[in-house]
């Protein structure tokens, strides 16, 4: 089950930097996307979605006037669910999912995994 990390983040102490260490510590694929340049576990940041890459979850890390400039490339990727973590719900992006077949969750990646329901 690969995750997409969308605001993807070197520093240590920001939830999505958090959440690929945890991803990973439970053994899941994971895509980094973000600003930073370099890499989290043994992750790689990269700069954009990747076209063509079979995602399960795409996890938020980004306010929702940051996400309409990935609205396109998240619908392209199809998603089986997208997890809206707090701080980044959206009903736009909430709305355009559902219209493209995709589940959401308002929920924290972290506790997800943490708690056995992820």
């Amino acid at each position: 089950m690969k995750t997409l990390v969308l605001g993807a983040s070197t520093d240590s102490s920001r939830y999505a930097n958090k959440a690929i260490r945890l991803l990973r510590a439970h053994n899941h694929d994971v895509v980094a996307v973000g600003k930073d340049e370099g890499s989290v576990a043994d992750i790689n940041i990269i700069h954009e979605i990747p076209a063509g890459e079979k995602v399960d979850t795409l996890t938020l890390y980004l306010n929702p006037e940051r996400q309409k400039l990935y609205y396109q490339k998240i619908l392209e990727l199809k998603p089986r669910r997208i997890i809206f973590n707090p701080g980044t719900e959206n009903t736009e992006l909430e709305k355009l999912a559902a219209e493209n077949g995709i589940s959401t969750e308002e929920a924290c990646t972290l506790v997800l995994l943490n708690t056995g329901q992820y």
